[in-house]
C-alpha cells in the first residue's frame, strides 16, 4: 500500500511538472501540443505492440474515442496558452475551475439533476479566479485561456466514463492522443495566423524538454497510476489529484521565482480556490465514510 501511495504521488507531482515544462519549452502552445501528442501516440503504440495488449477498436468506434482526443488536444493547448500568456501558478488557479464546470457539464450530458453544493463550491474557486483577474489585467489572456481548459479538463473525463467500460487505459489514450494529433495538423496552421510562433521545429533544448513531458509526464505518469489504482482505491487518487495544482505553483515558484511577480490579490483568490477544494474534499471524504458504514465494511 505504501509503495502504491507514492507511486500515485509521484504520478500527481509529474501532473504539476507539466506547467513547468510549458514554460520550459519556448515553442508556441499549439505547436508544443502537436509535438506532444505525436511522441505518446509512436510511444504508445510502441508499448502496445511489445506488451501484446491491442485491442479490437472499429472504425466507428475510433472517431469516438478520437473525437475525445481532440478535447483533450484543445484543451493542452489552452492550457500552455495558459501558461505562456499568464505564468505557471495563474494557469492552475484557473486549471482549478474544473470542479465547477464538470458540477455544470456532467449533469446535462448525462441527464442527472445538478448538484447545488457541488455548483455552489465551483462558484467559490470562480470567485477566487475573478479576484485575481480583476487584479492582475495584465494577465487577461492567459486566464481566458485558462478558463477554456478547465472546460476541456472537465469534458475529457465526463466522455471517458463510458469508453473505460469498453477499453484497457492505455488503448484509450493511444487512439485519443492519435486522433489529438491529427486535429491539430489541420487546427493549427490556422491556430498561428491569431498567435503566430517565433519558429515551428525544436530546438536542442525543446526536443529534451518534449521528451520529458511525453515519457515522463504522459506514459511513465500514466502507468504509475495504472500501478497505484490496483492496490488504492479511485476516491483516494481523486483526492490526491487535488493537490496538482499545489504541486506545480510550489514547483513554479521554486524554478521561476513567481511568488516574486504576485501581488497579494493572488493570494487571496487562491485562498477561495483552496477552501473550494478543501470543502469538497471533506464532502467526498464524509460521503465514502457514509457508503462504508451502509455498506457494513
Amino acid at each position: 500500500m505504501k509503495k502504491a501511495l507514492f507511486q500515485l504521488h509521484v504520478a500527481v507531482f509529474l501532473a504539476g511538472f507539466t506547467a513547468i515544462l510549458g514554460k520550459l519549452i519556448t515553442l508556441n502552445e499549439g505547436l508544443l501540443v502537436l509535438y506532444r501528442m505525436l511522441i505518446t501516440f509512436l510511444t504508445l503504440g510502441v508499448i502496445l505492440y511489445l506488451k501484446k495488449e491491442w485491442q479490437r477498436v472499429s472504425f466507428k468506434e475510433m472517431l469516438r474515442i478520437g473525437g475525445v482526443g481532440v478535447i483533450v488536444a484543445l484543451h493542452w493547448v489552452s492550457f500552455y496558452g495558459s501558461v505562456k500568456y499568464a505564468n505557471v501558478s495563474v494557469a492552475l488557479v484557473c486549471f482549478s475551475a474544473t470542479g465547477f464546470f464538470t458540477a455544470l457539464f456532467e449533469p446535462l450530458i448525462d441527464r442527472k439533476r445538478i448538484s447545488l453544493v457541488e455548483l455552489l463550491l465551483g462558484l467559490i474557486a470562480i470567485s477566487g479566479i475573478y479576484i485575481i483577474f480583476d487584479f492582475h489585467p495584465q494577465y487577461k489572456t492567459g486566464i481566458i485561456f485558462g478558463i477554456i481548459s478547465a472546460m476541456g479538463s472537465a469534458l475529457f473525463p465526463i466522455f471517458n466514463k463510458s469508453l473505460l467500460k469498453r477499453y484497457t487505459p492505455r488503448t484509450l489514450a493511444f487512439y485519443e492522443m492519435g486522433g489529438g494529433w491529427i486535429s491539430l495538423v489541420f487546427i493549427v496552421p490556422f491556430y498561428l495566423l491569431q498567435f503566430p510562433a517565433a519558429y515551428y521545429l525544436p530546438t536542442a533544448s525543446d526536443w529534451a524538454w518534449l521528451l520529458i513531458l511525453a515519457w515522463a509526464c504522459t506514459v511513465f505518469s500514466f502507468d504509475l497510476q495504472l500501478n497505484a489504482l490496483k492496490k488504492v482505491s479511485a476516491f483516494t487518487a481523486n483526492l490526491t489529484y487535488n493537490l496538482e495544482p499545489v504541486y506545480g505553483i510550489l514547483l513554479a515558484f521554486i524554478f521561476f521565482r513567481e511568488n516574486e511577480q504576485l501581488n497579494p490579490q493572488f493570494y487571496l483568490g487562491l485562498v477561495f480556490i483552496l477552501l473550494a477544494v478543501a470543502l469538497q474534499m471533506i464532502r467526498v471524504m464524509v460521503a465514502h465514510q457514509k457508503e462504508r458504514k451502509a455498506a457494513g465494511v
